[in-house]
Protein backbone atom coordinates (compact mmCIF):
# COMPACT_ATOMS: atom_id res chain seq x y z
CA UNK A 1 0.00 0.00 0.00
CA UNK A 2 1.16 3.80 -1.12
CA UNK A 3 2.40 5.79 1.94
CA UNK A 4 0.83 9.17 1.98
CA UNK A 5 3.65 11.51 0.54
CA UNK A 6 2.85 15.20 0.37
CA UNK A 7 4.66 17.46 -2.18
CA UNK A 8 3.64 21.05 -0.66
CA UNK A 9 5.33 23.59 -3.90
CA UNK A 10 5.55 27.47 -2.16
CA UNK A 11 4.99 30.17 -4.58
CA UNK A 12 6.54 29.08 -7.69
CA UNK A 13 5.89 31.77 -9.72
CA UNK A 14 7.67 33.70 -12.67
CA UNK A 15 8.16 36.92 -10.64
CA UNK A 16 10.20 34.90 -8.66
CA UNK A 17 12.25 33.65 -11.15
CA UNK A 18 15.63 34.58 -12.34
CA UNK A 19 14.53 33.36 -15.87
CA UNK A 20 16.83 33.20 -18.93
CA UNK A 21 16.10 35.80 -21.83
CA UNK A 22 14.34 33.14 -23.83
CA UNK A 23 11.53 31.80 -21.48
CA UNK A 24 10.73 35.63 -21.00
CA UNK A 25 8.18 37.15 -23.23
CA UNK A 26 8.61 40.13 -24.57
CA UNK A 27 7.34 43.39 -22.73
CA UNK A 28 7.75 41.81 -19.30
CA UNK A 29 9.99 40.47 -16.57
CA UNK A 30 10.55 38.88 -13.20
CA UNK A 31 10.20 41.78 -10.70
CA UNK A 32 11.21 40.19 -7.78
CA UNK A 33 13.75 36.66 -9.08
CA UNK A 34 15.63 35.23 -6.65
CA UNK A 35 18.88 34.27 -7.83
CA UNK A 36 18.77 30.30 -8.41
CA UNK A 37 15.05 29.93 -8.78
CA UNK A 38 15.25 28.96 -12.81
CA UNK A 39 16.92 26.33 -11.40
CA UNK A 40 15.02 25.46 -8.42
CA UNK A 41 12.01 25.33 -10.38
CA UNK A 42 13.87 22.88 -12.82
CA UNK A 43 14.54 20.58 -10.19
CA UNK A 44 11.66 20.51 -8.88
CA UNK A 45 9.53 19.93 -12.35
CA UNK A 46 12.01 17.00 -12.67
CA UNK A 47 11.08 15.47 -9.30
CA UNK A 48 7.77 15.33 -10.08
CA UNK A 49 8.39 14.07 -13.36
CA UNK A 50 10.18 11.33 -12.53
CA UNK A 51 9.04 10.38 -9.23
CA UNK A 52 5.37 11.98 -8.92
CA UNK A 53 3.58 8.71 -9.50
CA UNK A 54 4.79 7.50 -5.67
CA UNK A 55 2.94 11.15 -4.55
CA UNK A 56 -0.50 10.77 -2.96
CA UNK A 57 -0.76 14.76 -3.05
CA UNK A 58 0.50 17.69 -4.29
CA UNK A 59 -0.45 21.23 -3.56
CA UNK A 60 1.01 24.61 -4.84
CA UNK A 61 0.62 28.12 -2.75
CA UNK A 62 -0.10 31.26 -5.20
CA UNK A 63 1.10 35.14 -4.23
CA UNK A 64 -2.00 36.81 -5.47
CA UNK A 65 -1.23 40.73 -5.34
CA UNK A 66 -3.28 44.33 -5.63
CA UNK A 67 -1.17 46.84 -7.48
CA UNK A 68 -2.37 48.96 -4.70
CA UNK A 69 -0.93 46.69 -1.28
CA UNK A 70 0.64 47.58 1.91
CA UNK A 71 4.24 46.19 0.90
CA UNK A 72 4.03 48.01 -2.08
CA UNK A 73 5.70 51.49 -3.25
CA UNK A 74 2.10 52.66 -4.14
CA UNK A 75 0.67 52.46 -0.78
CA UNK A 76 3.18 54.91 0.44
CA UNK A 77 5.11 58.22 0.04
CA UNK A 78 8.23 59.83 1.96
CA UNK A 79 6.97 62.61 4.50
CA UNK A 80 7.74 65.16 2.08
CA UNK A 81 5.28 62.99 -0.04
CA UNK A 82 8.37 61.47 -2.44
CA UNK A 83 8.22 57.88 -3.74
CA UNK A 84 9.29 55.24 -1.89
CA UNK A 85 11.36 53.25 -3.34
CA UNK A 86 11.17 48.65 -3.38
CA UNK A 87 13.18 47.54 -0.36
CA UNK A 88 12.78 50.27 1.68
CA UNK A 89 11.80 48.73 5.36
CA UNK A 90 9.02 51.07 7.06
CA UNK A 91 8.94 50.67 11.00
CA UNK A 92 6.16 51.62 13.45
CA UNK A 93 8.28 54.36 14.85
CA UNK A 94 9.18 55.69 11.14
CA UNK A 95 5.17 55.83 10.28
CA UNK A 96 4.93 57.51 13.78
CA UNK A 97 7.61 60.03 13.08
CA UNK A 98 6.28 60.89 9.98
CA UNK A 99 9.26 59.66 8.54
CA UNK A 100 6.73 57.73 5.76
CA UNK A 101 2.88 58.19 5.20
CA UNK A 102 0.41 56.02 3.74
CA UNK A 103 -0.26 57.80 0.32
CA UNK A 104 -4.67 57.68 0.80
CA UNK A 105 -6.04 60.06 3.57
CA UNK A 106 -7.41 58.66 6.04
CA UNK A 107 -5.23 55.53 5.86
CA UNK A 108 -2.76 56.11 8.60
CA UNK A 109 -4.67 54.81 11.93
CA UNK A 110 -4.87 51.53 10.32
CA UNK A 111 -1.52 51.57 8.73
CA UNK A 112 -0.19 52.46 12.30
CA UNK A 113 -2.20 49.82 13.91
CA UNK A 114 -1.27 47.28 11.14
CA UNK A 115 2.59 48.23 11.73
CA UNK A 116 2.55 47.90 16.07
CA UNK A 117 0.89 44.92 15.34
CA UNK A 118 3.46 43.10 12.84
CA UNK A 119 6.44 44.30 15.50
CA UNK A 120 4.97 43.31 18.59
CA UNK A 121 4.34 39.63 16.94
CA UNK A 122 8.41 39.42 16.57
CA UNK A 123 8.74 37.76 13.22
CA UNK A 124 8.66 40.78 10.56
CA UNK A 125 8.99 44.32 9.76
CA UNK A 126 7.64 45.75 7.14
CA UNK A 127 9.25 45.11 3.98
CA UNK A 128 8.53 47.50 0.83
CA UNK A 129 8.60 45.08 -2.32
CA UNK A 130 8.50 45.41 -6.06
CA UNK A 131 5.02 45.19 -7.37
CA UNK A 132 4.54 41.44 -7.89
CA UNK A 133 2.26 38.76 -8.32
CA UNK A 134 -0.34 41.27 -9.50
CA UNK A 135 -3.54 39.37 -10.19
CA UNK A 136 -3.63 38.50 -13.44
CA UNK A 137 -0.29 38.99 -14.84
CA UNK A 138 2.12 37.11 -16.76
CA UNK A 139 4.04 37.69 -13.57
CA UNK A 140 1.61 35.22 -11.39
CA UNK A 141 1.83 32.60 -13.51
CA UNK A 142 3.52 29.33 -12.51
CA UNK A 143 7.30 28.46 -13.59
CA UNK A 144 6.30 27.07 -16.89
CA UNK A 145 8.26 23.41 -16.56
CA UNK A 146 6.52 23.10 -12.96
CA UNK A 147 2.88 23.00 -13.87
CA UNK A 148 3.72 20.89 -17.08
CA UNK A 149 5.14 18.62 -14.60
CA UNK A 150 1.82 18.38 -12.50
CA UNK A 151 -0.28 18.70 -15.59
CA UNK A 152 1.12 15.60 -16.56
CA UNK A 153 0.82 14.28 -13.20
CA UNK A 154 -2.83 15.18 -12.36
CA UNK A 155 -3.74 13.33 -16.04
CA UNK A 156 -1.60 10.35 -14.77
CA UNK A 157 -3.13 10.18 -11.16
CA UNK A 158 -6.36 11.31 -12.36
CA UNK A 159 -6.26 13.63 -9.41
CA UNK A 160 -6.00 17.49 -9.24
CA UNK A 161 -3.43 19.56 -7.34
CA UNK A 162 -4.85 21.74 -5.36
CA UNK A 163 -3.90 25.12 -5.50
CA UNK A 164 -4.14 28.00 -2.69
CA UNK A 165 -4.06 31.54 -3.11
CA UNK A 166 -2.65 34.06 -0.93
CA UNK A 167 -2.13 38.03 -0.40
CA UNK A 168 -5.32 39.27 -1.92
CA UNK A 169 -5.95 41.20 1.24
CA UNK A 170 -4.35 44.73 0.66
CA UNK A 171 -3.93 45.56 4.26
CA UNK A 172 -1.82 42.68 5.58
CA UNK A 173 1.22 40.97 4.45
CA UNK A 174 1.02 37.19 3.69
CA UNK A 175 3.66 35.30 3.31
CA UNK A 176 3.06 32.01 4.84
CA UNK A 177 0.81 30.22 2.58
CA UNK A 178 -1.24 28.92 5.42
CA UNK A 179 -2.24 32.31 7.25
CA UNK A 180 -1.53 36.12 7.00
CA UNK A 181 0.96 38.22 9.49
CA UNK A 182 -1.56 40.08 10.83
CA UNK A 183 -5.04 38.71 10.63
CA UNK A 184 -7.88 40.75 9.21
CA UNK A 185 -10.84 39.52 12.00
CA UNK A 186 -12.99 41.08 8.32
CA UNK A 187 -11.33 38.53 6.39
CA UNK A 188 -11.65 35.03 7.16
CA UNK A 189 -8.87 34.51 3.97
CA UNK A 190 -6.65 35.74 6.15
CA UNK A 191 -6.83 33.84 9.15
CA UNK A 192 -5.03 30.12 9.62
CA UNK A 193 -6.15 27.88 6.68
CA UNK A 194 -7.09 24.83 8.95
CA UNK A 195 -8.66 23.42 6.43
CA UNK A 196 -5.71 22.57 4.28
CA UNK A 197 -3.74 22.38 7.57
CA UNK A 198 -6.13 19.47 8.07
CA UNK A 199 -5.15 17.55 4.88
CA UNK A 200 -1.07 17.87 5.82
CA UNK A 201 -2.19 15.91 9.52
CA UNK A 202 -2.84 12.81 7.69
CA UNK A 203 0.40 12.66 5.20
CA UNK A 204 3.18 10.78 6.63
CA UNK A 205 5.64 12.67 4.90
CA UNK A 206 5.07 16.62 3.81
CA UNK A 207 7.84 17.90 1.36
CA UNK A 208 8.16 21.31 1.24
CA UNK A 209 10.03 23.31 -1.78
CA UNK A 210 9.93 27.03 -3.68
CA UNK A 211 10.35 30.76 -3.21
CA UNK A 212 11.56 32.13 -1.57
CA UNK A 213 13.52 30.02 1.34
CA UNK A 214 13.97 32.96 3.30
CA UNK A 215 10.31 34.51 3.45
CA UNK A 216 7.37 32.64 1.83
CA UNK A 217 8.95 28.92 2.51
CA UNK A 218 10.25 29.86 5.90
CA UNK A 219 6.82 31.49 7.00
CA UNK A 220 4.58 28.64 5.52
CA UNK A 221 6.67 25.76 7.43
CA UNK A 222 7.34 27.69 10.37
CA UNK A 223 3.67 28.02 10.42
CA UNK A 224 2.57 24.23 9.53
CA UNK A 225 5.24 22.90 12.10
CA UNK A 226 3.63 25.12 15.03
CA UNK A 227 0.25 23.46 13.94
CA UNK A 228 1.63 19.70 13.63
CA UNK A 229 3.23 19.96 16.73
CA UNK A 230 0.05 21.34 18.56
CA UNK A 231 -2.13 18.76 17.08
CA UNK A 232 0.43 15.36 17.64
CA UNK A 233 3.03 16.57 19.46
CA UNK A 234 7.30 17.29 18.66
CA UNK A 235 7.97 13.90 17.33
CA UNK A 236 5.30 14.99 14.36
CA UNK A 237 7.70 17.42 12.90
CA UNK A 238 9.63 14.44 11.83
CA UNK A 239 7.33 14.47 9.03
CA UNK A 240 8.62 17.31 7.07
CA UNK A 241 10.90 17.73 4.65
CA UNK A 242 12.83 20.13 3.37
CA UNK A 243 14.30 20.29 0.27
CA UNK A 244 17.04 22.28 0.07
CA UNK A 245 18.41 22.25 -3.26
CA UNK A 246 14.58 22.99 -4.41
CA UNK A 247 14.41 26.79 -2.47
CA UNK A 248 16.79 29.97 -2.59
CA UNK A 249 17.07 32.69 -0.33
CA UNK A 250 16.43 36.69 -1.60
CA UNK A 251 19.00 38.42 -1.89
CA UNK A 252 20.78 39.92 1.16
CA UNK A 253 18.40 37.55 3.19
CA UNK A 254 20.87 34.59 2.86
CA UNK A 255 21.07 34.27 6.58
CA UNK A 256 17.38 34.24 7.36
CA UNK A 257 17.02 31.21 5.21
CA UNK A 258 20.15 29.53 6.58
CA UNK A 259 18.86 30.17 10.34
CA UNK A 260 15.56 29.05 9.49
CA UNK A 261 16.77 25.60 8.18
CA UNK A 262 19.05 25.05 11.14
CA UNK A 263 15.82 25.94 13.22
CA UNK A 264 13.62 23.63 11.70
CA UNK A 265 16.45 21.05 11.43
CA UNK A 266 16.73 21.72 15.70
CA UNK A 267 13.14 20.52 15.79
CA UNK A 268 13.21 17.43 14.15
CA UNK A 269 12.75 18.20 10.34
CA UNK A 270 14.77 16.85 7.78
CA UNK A 271 17.21 18.06 5.58
CA UNK A 272 17.40 16.77 2.07
CA UNK A 273 18.13 17.13 -1.66
CA UNK A 274 16.27 16.10 -4.88
CA UNK A 275 18.59 13.22 -5.33
CA UNK A 276 17.66 12.04 -1.31
CA UNK A 277 14.66 11.59 -2.07
CA UNK A 278 13.34 10.94 -5.53
CA UNK A 279 14.21 7.19 -4.31
CA UNK A 280 11.78 7.73 -1.63
CA UNK A 281 8.75 8.56 -3.87
CA UNK A 282 9.94 5.77 -7.15
CA UNK A 283 9.72 3.23 -4.45
CA UNK A 284 6.30 4.81 -3.08
CA UNK A 285 5.10 4.06 -7.03
CA UNK A 286 6.50 0.71 -7.02
CA UNK A 287 4.50 0.05 -3.58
Amino acid sequence: MKRQLHLLVIDPQNDFCDLPADLIPDGVAPSLPVTGAHQDMLRVAGLIRDGGGGLTHISVTLDAHHRYDIAHPTFWRTGNKGPVPPFTQISAQQLRSGAYVPAADGALPRAQAYLDALESAGRYQLMVWPVHCEIGSWGQNIHGAVRAAYNGWEVEQRQVVAKLSKGANPWTEHYSAVMAEVPDPQDPATGLNTSFLDTLVSAEQIYICGEAGSHCVKASTEHIADYLEARQGRAALARLVLLTDCMSPVHGFETQQRDFLAAMLARGARLATSNDILPEWQANQAA
